[in-house]
Parts: C-alpha cells; structure tokens; sequence
C-alpha cells in the first residue's frame, strides 16, 4: 500500500506514541561463517542489528536554488539531532539505525557525503549531522531520480549492519529527465525488498525553464515511491521544509504510516506519466 499525505496531517505525538514497530524481513544476515561457538555467533548478530538502513538520497540539481540546498541540509541535520528522532530512536526493538547520505542529479552523478554510520544516540547523531554541514554545498545539471535509485540498491551490500527493514529515502523538486526510465529502477528496488518514500519539494510555482511539473506529489506516489507501507510527504511551504524532513525520519525510523492513508486513484494508469520529465526535456532540446 503507498501513502500520501501532508506535512500538516502528521504529529509528532502520534509518530512516538507506544506500540511496537512494524517491520519488513530483510534478506539473510551478512556474516561469513567462523569457527566462533554459536553464542558469539549470536552475540556478533545482534551487535551489527539495526532497526533500519536508511538511504538519504537528497536532489542537488539546478532547479534546487542555494537558499533551498542550504535549508535541506540544515532540515536533515536538526532532524536527526532533534529529541524526537533520538526518542523515536529508542522506540525501535534494536534502539539504533544505520543511515548514509547522499546527493545526486544526472546518472552518472552522485557523491556520498556521510558513509554509512550507526546512529544509536546523542552522540553519534551529533557527529551525523556535523558531517552534513561541514561538506560543501554544491549544484549539478539534470535530474535522474532512476539513477538515485540505481545508485542506492548496491549500498546496502556494502552496509556492515543488518536492518530490520531497508529504505532509500528520495527528495527532489521535479521529475526524472535522465538515465533509465524510473519505474524500471522502483521496481529493481521493490524486488529486493526495499522500501522508497518520498519527500517532494513544491515551494515554487511549476516553471519551464526549470522543468518542474504540476502534481509532483503525484508522480511521486505513483512513480516513484513503493514497498509496504510507502509514504510521501509533500513540501509545499519553503517554512515548513525543516519540518516535513524530520517527520519523514521520524515515520521511518519509527516504522510508522499515516493513520488516514490516501488511495492512489488509479492502480494501474498513473495520475501523472512517469515519463513526463523525460518528455519535456526531448520537446525542449529536440532531441
């Protein structure tokens, strides 16, 4: 089932309030064989434990303006450092997430700005978000969500804890207008049990020159976003952008969905083509 919702119809309270957290079976744990006794074995297990691997795959591209990449990166820094992402934290059966970050724009581009780390606390949430905003704030051409996606999938392979559940976590303010088409890479990711919520940012009037779209929130759901209890929570006031990134961490690191899902209103045919920015960009060059 994938959700939808605005930032307004979620609370705090109710993303932190009792009951255990939902869970999506992950593959097989990623430990060779020892010759340790099966108690160390387990003991080992439960150390590299994690309640999710959260994938934060955030949009630099030049649509995005400085004064928004500058407010992102602040929103994802105070919201893992925020006391309701650390009580959140602690609501999880293993208390504690691993998370990488990183930014993308064409296909071939992506940088990793935070390697994978182990948030279990105050402490290693500071050193997260000091991470964040010491790396330099750079912009880059075109917007291939497809190649995001690609891009996080081998990832998890290389995390050293096992998660509970598996979740890249996309934001970006249009559609995909470069590499694979992006419902082949949603799907590649669906197929491995990951799970893909979405942050669309809709603070500015939909323009030509920036190829931004009407309905992003839209596409999102229905070309973008997937996997058991899949959510988007849309940006459409640039005061409430902090606020929608630290729920969204909240309802993820939580487990949580919306308590009044909205229904996709076609289950087959998207409200929005999927290749919409892929259009627009071919009308626009020609080519």
């Amino acid at each position: 089932m994938r959700m939808l919702f605005s930032i307004g119809a979620v609370l705090v309270a109710g993303v932190l309030a009792g009951g255990d957290v939902a869970g999506i079976a992950a593959p097989g744990p990623k430990f060779e064989p020892t010759r340790n006794p099966p108690q160390r074995l387990a003991a080992d297990r439960d150390a590299q434990t994690v309640d999710v691997e959260l994938v934060l795959a955030v949009d630099v591209s030049y649509s995005m303006d400085m004064d928004e990449l500058a407010i992102q990166r602040e929103g994802y820094a105070q919201a893992i450092q925020s006391k309701e992402f650390l009580q959140a934290l602690k609501l999880g059966p293993n208390g504690r997430i691993a998370v990488t970050y990183f930014e993308w724009a064409a296909s071939s581009d992506q940088k990793i700005i935070i390697p994978w780390r182990l948030v279990d606390g105050p402490e290693t949430a500071d050193a997260v978000a000091a991470e964040i905003l010491k790396t330099p704030i750079r912009r880059a051409s075109r917007t291939s969500i497809s190649g995001a996606i690609t891009f996080a999938m081998p990832l998890f392979d290389e995390d050293p804890y096992r998660g509970l559940r598996r979740v890249i976590d996309i934001s970006g303010d249009g559609p995909n207008n470069n590499g694979g088409p992006v419902t082949a890479a949603r799907d590649a990711a669906l197929e491995k049990g990951i799970v893909i919520n979405g942050l669309p940012i809709m603070v500015k009037e939909p323009s030509y020159s920036t190829m931004d779209i009407d309905n992003l929130d839209y596409y999102y759901e229905d070309c973008v976003i997937g996997g058991p209890g899949s959510f988007v929570i849309t940006i459409k006031d640039r005061d409430k952008f902090k606020e929608a990134i630290r729920t969204k961490l909240l309802m993820e690191v939580a487990g949580r969905v919306p308590e009044r899902p909205v229904r996709r209103v076609a289950d087959k045919e998207p409200r929005v083509s999927c290749l919409i920015g892929e259009k627009i960009w071919s009308d626009r060059w020609g080519r």
